[in-house]
């Protein structure tokens, strides 16, 4: 539920509304001199304050000082987002040609002439769900993500390369992190409620593999990534899969239908939900996120881990049931301090090896990236990643 000032200000402030209007919205003044205290303005100019212990109203009115009253509160950010949500809010007017500045100059042409080049396939490419509704998506996003992806396609088909499109952002977020777009941390994609996230993820997978059904360069489309195993139930999922894969065969009947496996969960437990059709399951593999197990570990540990138990798990997952396995994810970087080039590069071959394995091969992440051992680009330039002298598998 939202919060709500009632009549827009002046009374009691009260969370229950579906969605926000004009009474759910508040402007938030920061002081300048220290920017953890704020004032929260209503719609109507009043704002919010805590005259008693157990209610807040919106009905200060004037200017509240910044001195201890009822109307200055502390703001405190738990977890700090950066994603494409918060740089278009945080752009505002600016946005457009922001995104536009970065979208012309990231990936060019150029980048598929180097991929093919160096060997690679196929890209995996995210896309937030407001691609459906370009080039008028909701606020705060802005216009330019599906030329964007029309130019990889063109590209993709000049180069030789195929192309698997990702649903990375879904709306109202799958696992609250800022990969998938969250508004604030909270990830409310599996909640049915006053809005039906699922039916207008499966609106932007119809619109997707209907743009793109007959274009050479379609490889398959992943109905959504990153699913968390905390906020989304298998239930939920399991339904959300069947119905995006019938979507998907209602355009092409040769694209493959990728599944991710849910954050936290069982690596295996949707490898026989959809027919043996060209369907795959995406598992993601980072030495990396589990302090307890990949903290104050060694090189040498590391490439074991790889040799041994990814190697172990993998086998198991290629025989389990009717998904072909990728290996959607994984980068070449780790929890080791101070590893010398030589020690990434084994690292990095000790990868490849094992998730070239798969039964659906495996996608880096990501190309480009301004941390260079998580860009494929910049480790394959300076000799971090090498290539196999057989080529990639």
């Amino acid at each position: 539920m939202f919060v709500s000032a009632i009549n827009g200000g002046g009374g009691t402030l009260l969370a229950t509304a579906l969605s926000p209007d004009t009474w759910e919205t508040f402007n938030i003044i920061r002081d300048q001199a220290n920017p953890s205290l704020v004032h929260i303005q209503a719609s109507n100019g009043m704002y919010l304050q805590a005259r008693d212990v157990n209610q807040l109203t919106a009905d200060f009115e004037g200017e509240p000082g910044w001195d201890n009253n009822d109307a200055t509160f502390v703001m405190k950010v738990k977890n700090g987002l950066g994603g494409e949500y918060q740089l278009a809010n945080g752009w505002g007017a600016s946005a457009p040609a922001v995104f536009k500045k970065h979208r012309d100059s990231f990936i060019q042409e150029g980048d598929f002439w180097f991929l093919a080049n160096n060997g690679v396939n196929a890209v995996r490419i995210p896309v937030g769900w407001w691609i459906a509704s370009d080039p008028n998506p909701p606020a705060p996003y802005v216009s330019g993500s599906l030329q964007a992806l029309d130019n990889a396609f063109q590209w993709a088909n000049n180069h030789g390369i195929k192309i698997i499109i990702d649903l990375h952002a879904a709306p109202g977020s799958q696992n609250g992190q800022e990969h998938s777009s969250s508004r604030d941390g909270v990830a409310e994609w599996a909640v049915q409620g006053g809005t039906d996230y699922l039916y207008e993820s499966i609106m932007t997978i119809d619109f997707l593999a209907g743009r793109y059904a007959n274009n050479q360069a379609l490889f398959g489309i992943e109905l959504l990534n990153e699913p968390g195993e905390a906020v989304v139930p298998f239930n939920v999922l399991d339904y959300y899969y069947k119905w995006g894969y019938s979507v998907v065969r209602k355009h092409t009947a040769s694209a493959y239908v990728i599944m991710c496996q849910r954050i936290g969960g069982d690596f295996a437990e949707f490898v026989n939900t959809l027919p043996a059709d060209n369907v795959v399951l995406d598992v993601h593999f980072y030495n990396l996120f589990n302090a307890d197990l990949f903290g104050k570990t060694t090189a040498q540990w590391n490439i074991d881990f790889i040799n041994n138990d990814r190697l172990s798990l993998l086998q198991k997952l290629n025989t389990a049931g009717n998904a072909l396995i990728f290996v959607g994810e994984w980068t070449n970087e780790w929890e080791v301090e101070n590893a010398s080039q030589n020690d990434y590069q084994r690292f990095g071959a000790a990868q490849v090896e094992v998730f070239g394995q798969a039964t659906f091969g495996w996608a880096y992440w990501s190309y480009q990236n301004q941390l260079n051992r998580w860009s494929f680009k910049q480790s394959v330039q300076q000799g971090y990643l090498q290539s196999p002298s057989d080529g990639w598998p």
